[in-house]
């Protein structure tokens, strides 16, 4: 089974090394001329004394603003990271200074190309002035890097008083899957480095402001969702709890994207082109669980997620699926060698199932978790998704701890309510109103309310839309809507 021969450091952090070594190890640079530093008293006082652990180079900076009201200009964020995951009108907050660190930990790939460094496993970590005393960590999405969530949730936890980190998971981009030495591996990374930055950043704050974090969150969407559930699953210690904004499922029997995507690839063309099996190829898309009425997502999905989604996770899976080749062969017609269209998960060789109990989800959660997931999602369907999860989560006797919402005319990308606005709704401000739920569950032991589908709700306008969410329920969780 062909890898590439380079291997991920991720194992050798893992077995830990003395804290000496650590810091012998770390560079750290003050501010560039792009910060604005205050007085002798101001966020900048000890600027110099800050040291992430574990980190082998860092950047400090004082900054005026925190948000992206400020870091674009500045230079303190990547737009195209988080390109197309917010809608337009959602609302930007500022007036939030503070202290960011920009740095790595110690990591052999070298995908992510930020601040010219060429090297992964890199994080952010913000700190505000006014700071509320808790933690934000933040699990990346897709395959994008650090600052991914930056306008999704950034802004707005900064803005609440936040201190917030995240980092780009030890690999990035299309082609993640090279790193690693054998199948799972480079997803198993992503876990290990949320870990790692949630333990860095805890050290980090209480250096900042001698005291540590009184609460420290999880939150994230699609894989970054996928991150908060493996965290609270397998780390519960670390965190008060978190919000899981339509995270992917990982189960070595299904399902899983990888069952469910390849008959999608063979249905979709077919369905596309009308005529003669076309119907038949509408009722496999519906049976591959994308739901009735997410029809009109269908192009777009096929155009831009479903094969390259496939191949490349595929790739990380089951390498041995296309021999020599290297993530199958885009838009392959059924029939041909290795395409992915015709894939298989039920009958591939156990050692791809083992690949998938790598990186697999029990429902064992250990501290209180809110789910968000769109009705319309047409890259993780909620039925193959969210609705399976909340059941694990009650089958593994963890219900008291899981509130469960399927938001009725989201999708996955927010950014698609721009092309659709009189079909979808953004889930963005669904997500501040469960983090706030969770927050008062938290603080005070009141109860959210109760797992549904929230109502997709008729006439408001689009700004309205795109800033507010009530988590009111009308059904119970696991009714189709």
């Amino acid at each position: 089974m062909r890898r590439p021969p380079f291997r991920s450091s991720s194992r050798l952090w893992r077995r830990g090394a003395p804290a000496a070594l650590a810091l012998a190890a770390l560079t750290l640079t003050t501010a560039p001329a792009t910060a604005t530093p205050s007085g002798p008293g101001g966020h900048c006082a000890r600027l110099a004394h800050l040291r992430v652990p574990g980190a082998e180079h860092q950047q400090a900076v004082c900054l005026d603003e925190l948000t992206t009201a400020g870091t674009v200009a500045s230079g303190h964020t990547d737009p195209a990271d988080w390109a197309g995951l917010t809608p337009k009108d959602l609302a930007v907050p500022s007036g939030v200074p503070g202290v960011q660190i920009d740095g790595y930990f110690p990591d052999t790939s070298t995908t992510n190309t930020n601040h010219g460094w060429k090297h992964d496993a890199q994080f952010v970590i913000r700190m505000p002035d006014r700071w509320n005393g808790g933690l934000v960590i933040a699990g990346t999405p897709g395959n994008r890097e650090q600052y991914a969530n930056d306008r999704a949730i950034a802004d707005w936890v900064l803005a609440r008083g936040y201190a917030y980190a995240a980092t780009d998971k030890g690999n990035t981009g299309l082609a993640f899957h090279r790193d690693g030495a054998a199948p799972g591996d480079a997803i198993t990374e992503w876990n290990d480095r949320v870990t790692q930055l949630t333990r860095a950043a805890r050290a980090t704050i209480a250096q900042r402001y001698h005291r540590p974090p009184t609460r420290t969150l999880v939150t994230g969407m699609s894989n970054g969702g996928y991150l908060v559930r493996w965290q609270l699953e397998n780390h519960p210690e670390l965190y008060d709890g978190g919000v899981d904004w339509e995270g992917t499922l990982w189960r070595a029997d299904g399902p899983n994207l990888l069952d469910f995507l390849p008959p999608t690839l063979r249905a979709y063309p077919v369905y596309a082109a009308g005529g003669e099996g076309a119907a038949r190829a509408l009722e496999e898309m519906h049976a591959a669980g994308f739901p009735a009425g997410s029809e009109f997502l269908w192009p777009y999905h096929h155009k831009v997620y479903w094969d390259l989604t496939q191949r490349i996770y595929r790739e990380e899976l089951d390498p041995g699926y296309d021999g020599a080749a290297e993530a199958g062969t885009p838009y392959c017609a059924t029939g041909a060698p290795g395409c992915d269209a015709d894939y298989d998960y039920a009958t591939r060789p156990d050692e791809v199932r083992r690949a998938v109990q790598k990186i697999a989800l029990t429902g064992r959660i250990g501290k209180p978790l809110m789910t968000l997931h769109g009705t319309l999602d047409a890259l993780l369907p909620i039925g193959r998704d969210s609705d399976v999860y909340a059941r694990m989560v009650r089958e593994a006797g963890r219900g008291r701890l899981h509130r469960y919402y399927r938001i009725e005319g989201g999708t996955h990308a927010d950014s698609l309510v721009d092309a659709f606005p009189d079909r979808l709704r953004p889930i963005t401000p669904c997500h501040r109103t469960a983090f706030t739920a969770l927050e008062g569950w938290l603080a005070e032991g009141h109860r959210p309310p109760a797992s549904g589908t929230v109502a997709l709700p008729a006439g408001q306008d689009p700004v309205t839309l795109a800033n507010t969410c009530s988590l009111d329920t009308e059904r119970p969780a696991g009714v189709r809507s």
